[in-house]
């Protein structure tokens, strides 16, 4: 599976983004799918998973009520919907695919099978 994201870019305080993934190959709905997120000088921190049948999905509490992660089986893509965005947003976003569960995802982020290559959204205040 490879996957491709994008949708970042540079934005105030307040305004909002949406991140697609997309991915390749017949086998998406076999996948829990995430977004992490890495901030300069920091560790890289899970932000939000969703399970195969977005039956399950997870949030990181820094993001809660302003993000929403969404997909779209027939498409292969994944979507994180930004609203609100705070400076302390900044971070290249990464989607991830794994055959475990969403939740899973979020505890161990060692567990996701692949990585996109990150896109880049800077929010200044």
């Amino acid at each position: 599976v490879q996957l491709q994201a994008s949708g970042g870019g540079l934005v105030q305080a307040g305004d909002s983004l949406r991140l697609s993934c997309a991915a390749s190959g017949r086998t998406f709905n076999s996948y829990a799918m995430g977004w992490f997120r890495q901030a300069p000088g920091k560790e890289r921190e899970f932000v939000a998973a969703i399970s195969r049948t977005a039956g399950h999905i997870y949030y990181a509490d820094s993001v809660k009520g302003r993000f929403t992660i969404s997909r779209d089986n027939a498409k292969n893509t994944v979507f994180l919907q930004m609203n609100s965005l705070k400076p302390e947003d900044t971070a290249v976003y990464y989607c991830a695919a794994s055959t475990f569960t969403a939740a899973i995802m979020r505890a161990d982020p060692d567990r996701c099978d692949y990585w996109g290559q990150g896109t880049l959204v800077t929010v200044s205040s």
